[in-house]
């Protein structure tokens, strides 16, 4: 990396901290995730962006942009379904401690690289589960308010989540979608909100689902 390179860098950091109103710990644990990020991703193919502004808007901003949606402060505990890399789960669990993190994610590569996150940032509200969506389903009572689903599954298969039999039948789902994204039949059953935001350039949408319950529920308040 060049002079120019290392001073641009410094100043996309900065405008991410005072964008995102981090403390320098949290800075600091940021800068050493993207550390990590990109070295693993040599040997790992954990993500196609290979610069330090692309990792911070795509994949940082793009992760907390969940803010815009949810009231994260009466939030306790989150899923993040196919997590990869650890998006949006370690960026939220970053800048919100007081957040439960369950990162679910099958790819024992990628388990082991958000280990090593785990481990160096010292992250100890972030668990990993190793279950696919169905059986972690099926199999786990964990307490989770809010399951969140960014570039993972498709929403076809996230809705089992509101199956009568689930445990987790009550939990809220927020779905990382384009902007040009249609919700299907059965989907559009479960949409309550769509909150359009913009980040790196990209105009993008969080889609909010409920189970039809908890809909009728809500309109009667």
């Amino acid at each position: 990396m060049n002079e120019y390179e290392t001073t641009n860098d410094q100043r996309v950091w900065q405008q991410f901290k005072k964008h995102e109103q981090l403390t320098d710990d949290q800075l600091e644990k940021f800068q050493q995730y993207a550390v990590l990020l990109l070295e693993w991703n040599e040997k790992s193919n954990l993500t196609a962006i290979t610069s330090i502004k692309k990792v911070i808007s795509d994949h940082f901003q793009d992760s907390l942009a969940l803010k815009y949606a949810v009231d994260l402060s009466t939030i306790s505990s989150i899923a993040d379904v196919g997590t990869g890399g650890g998006f949006p789960g370690i960026p939220l669990a970053i800048l919100y401690p007081h957040v439960s993190v369950t990162l679910i994610e099958v790819n024992q590569k990628k388990i082991r690289f958000l280990e090593e996150v785990i481990q160096v940032l010292k992250l100890d509200n972030v668990l990993i589960s190793d279950y696919d969506w169905r059986t972690f389903l099926r199999r786990t009572n964990y307490d989770i308010q809010l399951f969140c689903a960014r570039a993972s599954l498709q929403p076809e298969e996230l809705i089992h989540l509101f199956k009568p039999s689930c445990h987790y039948r009550d939990a809220q789902l927020v779905y990382w979608a384009s902007k040009q994204w249609e919700a299907g039949s059965r989907v559009a059953l479960y949409s309550v909100g769509d909150v359009p935001y913009t980040v790196g350039g990209k105009q993008r949408r969080l889609i909010l689902m409920r189970s039809e319950h908890e809909k009728r529920n809500s309109l009667k308040l």
